[in-house]
This record gives C-alpha cells, sequence and structure tokens, in this order.
C-alpha cells in the first residue's frame, strides 16, 4: 500500500501500549500495525507551512514559514517560554484573543522520567498528551495553576534544581533512570518559595505510559529527510514522536511537520 502524507505530530490516545495514528490526505495510518513491518518512507522534496500552508524551500521551528514563525500567535514566545505570558495582564503579544483562550486557563507544572528526570509545563488538559509526546515512562502532577504565566514562573524556578530538556538519546534507548517521582515532587515542593507553594497540586498519582516498542536500539542515529529522502527499514517501536528503526536509525516525526511523504508498506 502507498499513501501520501504531509507530515505532522503524530496523535496518541493512552492504551496499554499507547496507540499511535498518522494522518495521510484522505485517511490515516495505525502506526502500532506496522511494527515489525518492512515500511519505506520517501521525501518527495516538497515542505509546506503548518500555518498558511503554502509551499516553501525551507521552514522554521513547528513547521512555519519565516513569516508564519514570526507572526502568527501560534509561535509566539510564550509558546516556548511560558513565563513570558501577557494575556493575565491584559496585554497581546500577537493576537490577544488567541493568547487569552490558550494562556488563561489551568496549567500544570510536571515532573517527568523520560532518559532522566524532567520538569515542565503544559496545558492541563492536555498533560497526558505531552508526557506521551516526550517519551516520558512516568510523570507526576507537580503544580496547578490557573494560567500559563503562573507555570511559568514555577518552572523557572525549578531549572536551577532540574533540567528542563528531554534526553532524547538516553529516552529511545530506554535508558530510564530510576527515579522516586513522589520524593522528588515533595522535595521540588519544599524549593518553592512561600508564595509559590500554594499552587503545589494534591494529586499524588504517579501516571505510567507503556510505549509500543519490541526493541529498543544500544546506539541510536538521527536521521534527516534533507539528507537521507528515502528510508526503507523494519519498524522496531515508537516512543514520543520518534519513529524507531532497525540498526538504531530514528526519525522524529514532529520535527519533519509539513514534509510531503509517500509512505509504502
Amino acid at each position: 500500500m502507498e499513501l501520501l502524507s504531509t507530515l505532522e505530530k503524530m496523535s496518541s490516545y493512552i492504551n496499554s501500549p499507547i496507540q499511535y495514528l498518522l494522518q495521510t490526505e484522505n485517511d490515516f495510518i495505525k502506526m502500532n500495525e506496522l511494527i515489525g513491518k518492512e515500511i519505506e518512507i520517501q521525501f518527495l522534496g516538497k515542505k509546506y507551512c503548518a500555518s498558511c500552508h503554502l509551499e516553501f524551500k525551507n521552514l522554521y521551528r513547528m513547521g512555519f514559514c519565516r513569516n508564519c514563525f514570526f507572526t502568527k500567535p501560534e509561535a509566539g514566545e510564550s509558546i516556548i517560554r511560558p513565563e513570558l505570558s501577557t494575556a493575565h495582564e491584559n496585554i497581546g503579544d500577537r493576537d490577544l484573543d488567541f493568547e487569552k483562550g490558550f494562556q488563561l486557563q489551568p496549567h500544570v507544572v510536571y515532573l517527568a522520567n523520560s532518559g532522566g528526570l524532567k520538569v515542565g509545563v503544559t496545558r492541563a488538559v492536555q498533560k497526558t498528551t505531552r508526557w506521551t509526546d516526550q517519551g516520558a515512562t512516568e510523570a507526576i502532577v507537580l503544580a496547578e495553576t490557573s494560567n500559563r504565566y503562573e507555570a511559568g514562573i514555577i518552572e523557572v524556578f525549578l531549572k536551577n534544581h532540574v533540567a528542563d530538556k528531554t534526553v532524547w538519546q538516553k529516552m529511545l534507548k530506554n535508558e530510564n533512570a530510576e527515579v522516586d517521582l513522589v520524593a522528588e515532587k515533595g522535595h521540588m515542593a519544599d524549593l518553592l518559595s512561600e508564595g509559590l507553594k500554594g499552587f503545589v497540586s494534591a494529586d499524588q498519582e504517579v501516571y505510567k505510559m507503556d510505549f509500543p516498542v519490541a526493541e529498543y536500539p544500544i546506539k541510536v542515529k538521527s536521521i534527516n529527510l534533507d539528507r537521507v529522502q528515502n528510508i526503507k527499514s523494519t519498524l522496531k517501536g515508537i516512543r514520543g514522536q520518534y519513529l524507531i528503526f532497525e540498526g538504531g536509525n530514528v526519525l522524529n516525526i514532529r520535527s519533519h511537520s509539513g514534509y510531503a511523504v509517500k509512505i509504502s508498506f
């Protein structure tokens, strides 16, 4: 079977294991069903902006063209740096109505184990999706806030004590450190100032994620479709937004947002 797709972040839903869907032109692929099978992904040489959908030779972060990256609210500074949110002060960055809708809703600060302990921020309604996208095997809610700014301030403080980035190589090799998330939550909560301690969540549940991986690699090598335009290999698993192929080659689907490909299996 051959299907065309302009790549975008895979959808996922919690199950045991997590189920992944990859959008194509007219349908979607149940990616879990391809694990253990040979698949081919061919880059067709075209890239399309995730916002305006026009074709461009090069794309910026998040699959945006240059203009959309620097003008659209979906790529505003507070998306990457929540502490820069200003909608709670009725101050807009690029589009105040959009920013109010995105920023002025409950957020969580969390601790996750994804190749090591890390802290992060996300909207409360999509916390499990966020953890899945980062390849976390377990996570716990540290704090609950009413807006993005409050969560960002807590994260900035905690970044002095714990990493805020996923070590993707360790995550894809399943080199997860032994972490007691309940104990780590208590330790991080104790570090907060009195003004921030009020946001600490009473939720002590440790959320577990089980990824569909038949075999983890010993070494990993990231594939860039601009350099390797054709991949043909056995799919060994999926974790985060990465496809894991035989031999340790991995493809980050999200970082190739906007790339037009043909997928054969």
